[in-house]
């Protein structure tokens, strides 16, 4: 027949958000610097503001295709799974750069310019079985409730696993929350030496990401009470789930080495 389609795979329509996307990126990119130079922050706003619009306009076209149930195949499917799995194995690239720096500056056999001392001496760290530990039993409860929707989704039980979305987006808050809170009342700031810098970037950029997927879920979460997802098709839950407990893992790590290893005092 004219026009059917022999192969499995999506061919997209012609879209204009993908370009406006990135040259908003790049826009965005240029105005930030300007801002760490003395511009104003206006500029920063408005290219941020209309990334986050592209964006938008671009992720519900994408959620069009998934619901239209001939778009996204199989092979789409799995693609989809795949990009998101590589795009998890980047994060960790990225995570692993901050702590080998934190690990190079506080264990003396990794580098020569190690502190002998560590925390560095001055640096009153955060108490470790406080708030770091409380965010800690907090990101591992929303690593079940998350699970637990996950598993409704895939009984076709959408209520549940809106249930279960929720109170994940709640224990999100709570945690960005609680990590605002233990800023303020940090006795360090991000310029008084390594220590200080490796911690703010470290646990700084890993809550950005439990913003960004908190935002992830929350969305997941409308799209569940709006019954987009069935047991044969939620790759967005699936990938949002899947970022989450990446989120979970790093912070497992960064509690293991931050604040408990990095806040006992060991001198070398």
């Amino acid at each position: 027949m004219s026009g059917a389609k022999s192969h499995p795979y999506h061919i997209v329509n012609p879209s204009p958000w993908p370009f406006l996307s990135s040259l908003g990126a790049f826009a965005l990119a240029i105005a930030a610097i300007l801002y760490m130079h003395g511009s104003s922050m206006i500029a920063m706003m408005i290219c941020l503001t209309l990334v986050v619009t592209f964006s938008i306009l671009w992720w519900r076209d994408i959620i069009s295709e998934a619901g239209n149930g001939h778009d996204h195949t199989e092979a789409v499917q799995h693609g989809l799974r795949m990009g998101m799995l590589l795009f998890i194995v980047s994060e960790v690239m990225f995570f692993f750069a901050f702590f080998w720096a934190y690990f190079n500056a506080s264990v003396p056999f990794l580098s020569f310019v190690a502190s002998p001392m560590w925390p560095p001496e001055g640096v009153v760290p955060l108490p470790t079985w406080t708030l770091p530990f409380l965010n800690t039993l907090i990101l591992l409860t929303s690593g079940v409730t998350v699970t637990y929707a996950h598993h409704a989704i895939r009984l076709g039980d959408n209520k549940r696993a809106a249930t279960g979305l929720l109170w994940t987006v709640i224990l999100g808050v709570i945690f960005t929350a609680c990590q605002a809170y233990e800023y303020s009342h940090a006795t360090f700031g991000f310029k008084d030496g390594i220590y200080s810098s490796t911690f703010y970037l470290a646990t700084g950029f890993h809550g950005f990401h439990v913003i960004v997927g908190t935002i992830f879920l929350a969305v997941c979460y409308v799209r569940t009470v709006k019954g987009h997802f069935s047991p044969e098709r939620h790759i967005g839950f699936e990938a949002a789930a899947w970022y989450w407990h990446f989120v979970d893992v790093v912070w497992l790590f960064l509690f293991c080495a931050v604040y408990w290893w990095g806040s006992a005092g060991y001198a070398f």
